[in-house]
């Protein structure tokens, strides 16, 4: 069996990573591993990880490394030699890069690209403020933001496209968290894309296309 690309979908909040992971997940055939998809899991389900997590992820920060590499080095370190996957909101800093790929390098192989999708801030604002996920498949959805304020309050909730699900703003995508994530970004998470240039894997991708553009720029700086 050839082996498949091991890809960090790397981005500020808003710039589309769920969306274009879920496509290329599909296109490439390879798992796709959300960091906030695996804390919000556990923290649905209450457990310690979970708990301790909570009051990070509701104000926008970053959760702590200690429990962010315990967590995404069990599901990654899960997969196989040969086997592909696609993290989504790791690394988040210098130091998880490097344990990321210390632990790739010793137990299986290293990653292939890493893809930066790369928004303006006015953008993600934009964006941020109309953005709601399905509490049952955590499918992102894109709602004008002069109809977010109605629907946020809204009873019943519109229903996923993709399952029924009812639709919901999460608590890191509300106004008073939204600037916060984008300054938490640009502090503590932009100064790893240098680690991934000098080592000659990073590809920068426009985001400010349409889905599909977007996604052929990506396939584009992938080979497909």
């Amino acid at each position: 069996m050839a082996e498949e690309f091991r890809i960090v979908l790397f981005g500020p909040p808003g710039a589309g990573k769920g969306t274009q992971a879920q496509l290329l997940a599909e296109q490439l055939g390879i798992p796709h591993i959300s960091s906030g998809d695996l804390f919000r899991h556990h923290l649905r389900a209450e457990t310690p990880l979970g708990l301790r997590a909570a009051d990070y992820m509701r104000q926008g920060l970053l959760v702590p490394d200690d429990l962010t590499i315990d967590i995404i080095l069990e599901r990654v370190m899960a997969i196989n030699s040969e086997e592909g996957f696609m993290l989504d909101g790791f690394p988040r800093n210098r130091h998880q890069a490097e344990v990321l790929d210390d632990a790739l390098e010793r137990r299986s192989r290293a990653l292939d690209k890493v893809v930066c999708i790369d928004v303006p801030e006015g953008e993600l604002l934009r964006r941020l403020a109309g953005r709601f996920s399905c509490r049952e498949c955590q499918a992102p959805h894109s709602i004008p933001q002069d109809a977010s304020a109605e629907v946020a309050d809204a009873s019943p909730f519109p229903q996923c496209d993709h399952c029924g699900g009812e639709l919901y703003q999460r608590e890191d995508d509300r106004p008073e968290a939204i600037r916060k994530r984008i300054e938490v970004y640009q502090a503590e998470t932009l100064p790893v894309l240098g680690y991934y240039r000098d080592r000659r894997i990073l590809a920068e991708v426009p985001g400010t296309d349409s889905v599909e553009g977007v996604n052929q720029k990506v396939l584009t700086v992938l080979g497909r």
